[in-house]
């Protein structure tokens, strides 16, 4: 009856989603294309016992990189098909993997939907990473005897107390999945109060830990630093109501170190332009990244408006202040400038990477701070001591040597739960 009144809702309000999809669209005009496939009519499209992968938007995309290519080397024979829900997961899956892998739009939570996919692609495995919870796509996989498994899982306690307000819906989906890879021990503890079995659930740590610098990535940086030769920090992945706080802290900066340069990276695409006016009201020579490799050295903020460059962008950088934590949204990815061996500064923020910042604060690899000025106090202090720099970033790198493996791990519970498949 929950799934039932669940799946109603969505019937009820997929007009709005639609809506929602064209207003987006206004900015960003990829969301206004393929609607198609958000209601699962997937033109010309089709494969036959493929191991679908559902990696929502360009974060997990990118986490999910070592396994999917691990599958495409593991399990020749069978097609990989790899779902996103945005354009930019959408245009990172297309860019890092071209034909190699089968492509679309996840399919809403409408039954219907679920079934064309289920019927054009045919798949042997539904794979779900992070906290992809959705009660319609097990069902359907289970009422074909689909093993579902959740890899790298995670779930924050705000996620858990909401989750725990619908038990009717939550823990049957949880109880038809095959198996629960989780990151942390808390992950599993939270997915086994709202339901799960003790024995669905194993930790396998998190296969962010399992990254490494690509050494033709190694070798652009150092050329563009040589070409660059001044004190650089980059903030990324910058959400609205963060840039400003940014920029006040660039500006605390210039005033000791005049010729520092920022790299802003904003989250979205469709910010780019507002946040270059932003730029320009606040009187900060500015370049953009689609218009210059290399900006020049009196342009004091370079804005980096291309998509799916972040990782390589951190290796131009000094210091590294990772966005999404001077507002609520929780924190980004702090392996990838780790790998680079940045030292590593953040806003308070943080409930979605809580054990991974926990690590890297512990380790003396990460700075918290809770304001622009703060920042701007904290970025004065590193460009002053280039010891103290390479301390916090040797940290950062050697939390993130101590915690790889996590990735056979996964491919390990993959490989049995293949095993035991119809």
């Amino acid at each position: 009856m929950a799934r039932h009144l669940y799946t109603l809702i969505w019937i009820v309000f997929s007009p709005l989603l639609f809506a929602r999809l064209w207003w987006r669209g206004r900015r960003a005009p990829a969301y206004r294309q393929r609607w198609a496939e958000r209601i699962g009519f997937y033109q010309g499209k089709a494969a036959e016992q493929c191991i679908w992968v559902h990696a929502v938007s360009v974060g997990e995309t990118l986490a999910a990189v070592p396994l999917i290519e691990t599958l495409l080397a593991q399990y020749p024979q069978c097609p990989v098909l790899v779902t996103t829900t945005t354009p930019t997961g959408s245009e990172r899956v297309q860019a890092l993997f071209g034909d190699r892998v089968l492509h679309v739009y996840a399919p809403w939570e409408l039954p219907g939907a679920i079934k064309r996919l289920f019927r054009a692609f045919k798949p042997k495995m539904v794979l779900l990473l992070e906290t992809e919870l959705w009660p319609n796509i097990v069902a359907a996989a289970a009422k074909r005897n689909v093993p579902v498994l959740l890899l790298n899982g995670r779930l924050s306690e705000k996620s858990q107390r909401g989750y725990a307000r619908l038990p009717a819906l939550v823990r049957p989906m949880l109880n038809a999945m095959t198996m629960l890879a989780v990151q942390t021990d808390d992950d599993a503890r939270r997915f086994k109060m709202l339901g799960a079995r003790e024995e669905q659930v194993t930790v396998t740590g998190s296969v962010k830990f399992d990254i490494e610098v690509a050494p033709e990535m190694a070798a652009l940086a150092r050329r563009w630093r040589e070409s660059i030769d001044r004190p650089v920090w980059i903030a990324a992945s910058t959400h609205a109501g963060e840039d400003e706080k940014v920029l006040q802290a660039h500006g605390h900066l210039l005033r000791a170190q005049p010729n520092a340069l920022l790299m802003l990276v904003p989250r979205h695409p469709e910010r780019f332009n507002d946040v270059a006016r932003l730029i320009r009201l606040q009187n900060f020579a500015l370049s953009r990244r689609s218009e210059t490799q290399h900006p020049s050295a009196d342009v004091s903020v370079y804005l980096c408006d291309t998509m799916g460059e972040l990782m390589q962008l951190y290796g131009f950088a000094d210091v590294a202040w990772v966005g999404g934590s001077f507002v609520p949204v929780g924190g980004h990815n702090f392996l990838e400038p780790s790998a680079w061996q940045l030292p590593l500064l953040s806003g308070p923020h943080l409930h979605n990477f809580a054990l991974i910042a926990q690590l890297l604060e512990q380790a003396g690899a990460l700075k918290l701070v809770n304001s622009g000025d703060g920042l701007g106090e904290v970025l004065v202090e590193l460009f002053s001591d280039t010891s103290r720099r390479e301390q916090m970033g040797s940290a950062a790198h050697g939390v993130l040597a101590a915690h790889k493996g996590a990735l056979q791990r996964v491919v390990s519970v993959v490989s049995s739960s293949w095993d035991k498949s119809p």
